[in-house]
């Protein structure tokens, strides 16, 4: 037996699941690396020992005595168990079963996933699934909304190009005008967070995303009287990381449109009203730091910021947020908002450089090249 485990010791090794092997008296032979994760024993720790020591106290009697039987005799054992981990806490698994002989010897097959995996993962592609039937629900209602929306925008802007309304009338016209083009803002938003495209990565220069975000932003923040302030100093060697530009441009717009906002009426020099970006970055790291001197956020909406339509300003969709945040997270990344009121606000985004494993961008030794080349 022994031998057979010293031959598939390290396929065992590379199943995804906790995998222990007992002789008929409940003594473990073997136990592979992922019972570690599960469990919190070394190897050397748990072989020799009983299966006991998994089992709860109150379980001991009944439960593990019942489940060594119907390996033994019966089909084996398929459900759910609570466990205990090396450091006393409970885990609830699913556990399945199984014997076999070998040498004239029966040996039993323990094999143990945690639920909350099992769980999370489903719980993911039900998500997967609920975004894609949301966003053929979004589209459908996009095209049969933004139709209508477009000819009561287009009639509007015809009275008041042909008609000389008075002037309580041409305020009318210009609020439908206004209205009819928040409608489209908020069909154009919800279509980018629920119609959201699978990222495509590139290798980018910092610097460059930049460049192009502010060539977006120069002319609404022209119109409102900021500037933006670029400082380089604390990045480290070359700004290069993976990321999908063309996302990560959209998402730092949003941030910047917040920042342009924040403003709002306040009543400050020139030199005050400035949106402050900082890049940093060390060899594993990149990272995008926005900061303004504006209204700030009150403590209370802070953890209401990443929600679906929330916003506190008027005439605004609430999604801007909920989409950088997004793209951000999808991308390997992480966004972090400090802010206190009348005082600004701090966004500050964090990406690794390199998405990709090792054996993807260095070459470990060219021994593999050579053979590879025979």
């Amino acid at each position: 037996m022994d031998e057979i485990l010293k031959s598939r010791h390290h396929f065992l090794d590379l199943i995804q699941v906790a995998f222990i092997l007992t002789d008929v008296h409940s003594k473990i032979l073997y136990a592979n690396r992922y019972t570690k994760r599960l469990f919190g024993y070394e190897r050397e720790e748990i072989e020799g020992k009983r299966m006991r020591v998994l089992f709860l106290e109150e379980d001991l009697a009944y439960f593990l005595p019942n489940v060594i039987y119907l390996s033994l005799y019966k089909n084996g054992f398929e459900g759910e168990a609570l466990l205990r981990q090396k450091s006393g806490t409970k885990v609830f698994v699913h556990l399945y079963t199984t014997t076999f002989k070998e040498g004239g010897q029966v040996f039993i097959s323990y094999s143990f996933q945690e639920i909350q995996r099992l769980k999370r993962l489903e719980r993911e592609k039900m998500e997967m699934e609920r975004w894609a039937s949301l966003g053929m629900i979004v589209e459908e209602i996009a095209h049969q909304v933004r139709n209508p929306i477009v000819a009561i925008g287009g009639y509007s802007q015809r009275l008041l190009n042909t008609l000389r309304p008075s002037q309580k009338g041409k305020s009318y016209l210009h609020q439908m005008l206004q209205e009819t083009k928040r409608l489209e803002t908020l069909i154009q938003r919800l279509e980018e967070y629920v119609l959201f495209p699978k990222p495509t990565f590139r290798r980018e220069r910092i610097e460059k995303v930049m460049e192009t975000v502010f060539q977006t932003a120069l002319k609404e923040a022209a119109e409102k009287g900021v500037f933006f302030n670029l400082e380089t100093r604390a990045l480290e060697g070359r700004g290069d990381f993976f990321i999908d530009k063309d996302l990560i441009v959209k998402a730092l717009l949003s941030i910047l449109e917040n920042s342009i906002d924040a403003f709002g009426q306040i009543s400050m020099g020139k030199k005050e009203r400035v949106v402050k970006v900082f890049l940093f970055g060390d060899g594993g790291s990149i990272g995008i730091s926005i900061s303004d001197k504006g209204e700030g956020i009150p403590k209370k909406n802070l953890d209401r910021i990443f929600e679906p339509f929330f916003s506190t300003r008027p005439g605004r969709v609430g999604l801007g947020l909920t989409f950088a945040k997004r793209v951000v997270e999808e991308q390997g990344g992480s966004i972090r908002v400090e802010s206190r009121l009348r005082r600004g606000t701090t966004v500050t985004l964090t990406f690794p450089k390199d998405r990709r494993r090792m054996l993807r961008r260095e070459q470990l030794s060219s021994e593999g090249i050579e053979r590879d080349n025979d």
